[in-house]
């Protein structure tokens, strides 16, 4: 069954191969970037493929000189080869089942992400840098560049809210799972009593639309310019640098004043705008396989609580899979991958009892 599934994707493999090469193809700029991203996706499970057809062969050759051999040695040799390779074929089999299963086409990009301080007011606002820090550390790790869109500093510390990109390799498919509403228990600075208090952001991560995904009507958007506030220099308060871009059809409205240079925040504020449209029509493609998968790890429910940082037991719980763990300073350094490959372990899980190859 599962070299009848692999001898397909090798048939299609060859095919994209095929068209790659077509002049009328590398002329369409659309077709090629897409087909070309195919072909890259599938070579993983190609190699998977030569791999396992290799060991079945070798299996068979050896249970064939098993057959012939009369020495006792040699019949212990084959013996211990054919456990080897059979061991080798299923843990061959495991893998390759995740590899077939069907992926996020978004997983690849980039993101946009967004952080909103909830409720638990200036202490809400500093959790949310304490999460942003967090990401920035995470993302210094993958080796993912950073850029922020927006800015609104908090009062005592922090952010109301902050908005940035991130740009690197499969960012998309990594960090979705971190959207939903993050906890925080904890004495606040503020707290003369030493009582714990519980405060939340939300962190909303989204697929950063490509040029080809989004076509936008210059006629919808109403653009305005104004004074930047925060950080930035003498430019600050002094030039009208910041962008207001508002989606006239929907109502989106996006800004953008990090840069000191209009033409620079234009760009990205578009950007953004273009991928908060993209997302709308995601969105319904993600309530619908949630509505199908009875526990969705990543995507889903944005405004559900997802995790818990409590300090003075020093653990976070992630409630999606019941995981607790017990080193928080470490995690709010940047040290999530525990939780995410964790994760992604249980989403494939779902995915492959929905697909029936569990």
């Amino acid at each position: 069954m599962i070299l009848d599934k692999l001898k397909g994707v090798y048939d299609r493999y060859k095919e994209v191969e095929r068209l790659l090469s077509e002049p009328s193809v590398a002329s369409n700029q659309e077709k090629y970037v897409k087909l070309n991203k195919e072909y890259k996706n599938l070579e993983p499970i190609i190699e998977a493929y030569k791999t396992y057809k290799n060991v079945i062969e070798n299996i068979e050759s050896s249970k064939i000189m098993l057959s012939e051999e009369d020495d006792a040695e040699m019949k212990q040799m084959a013996k211990n080869e054919i456990d080897s390779l059979i061991t080798q074929k299923n843990e061959l089999e495991a893998d390759i089942k995740i590899l077939l299963l069907p992926k996020d086409p978004e997983d690849d990009k980039n993101a946009i992400v967004e952080i909103r301080a909830g409720t638990g007011g200036d202490e809400a606002s500093i959790f949310a840098g304490d999460l942003f820090r967090m990401y920035t550390k995470f993302c210094e790790l993958k080796k993912w560049k950073i850029e922020i869109n927006n800015i609104t500093e908090g009062t005592q510390g922090g952010y109301k809210e902050i908005v940035f990109q991130v740009t690197g390799n499969g960012v998309y498919g990594i960090l979705k799972y971190e959207s939903g509403v993050h906890r925080v228990q904890r004495v606040p600075d503020t707290e003369t009593q030493g009582r714990v208090h519980t405060s939340a952001a939300s962190v909303a991560v989204l697929p950063e639309a490509e040029d080809i995904d989004v076509e936008i009507n210059d006629a919808d958007v109403r653009k305005d310019t104004y004074c930047s506030s925060g950080p930035g220099g003498q430019s600050v308060n002094t030039t009208y640098s910041a962008i207001r871009l508002t989606h006239i059809p929907t109502g989106l409205v996006v800004t953008c004043q990090d840069e000191k240079s209009q033409i620079k925040n234009l760009k990205k504020a578009m950007k953004e705008l273009k991928t908060r449209l993209y997302n709308l029509e995601y969105q319904k493609y993600l309530d619908k396989i949630s509505s199908k998968r009875k526990t969705m790890v990543s995507g889903g429910d944005r405004s559900a609580k997802i995790r818990t940082y409590n300090y003075p037991q020093g653990r976070v719980t992630d409630h999606r899979i019941k995981l607790t763990l017990y080193h928080l300073q470490n995690i709010l350094n940047g040290d999530i991958t525990e939780i995410i490959e964790k994760l992604q372990i249980a989403e494939n899980t779902e995915k492959l009892k929905s697909s029936g190859m569990e």
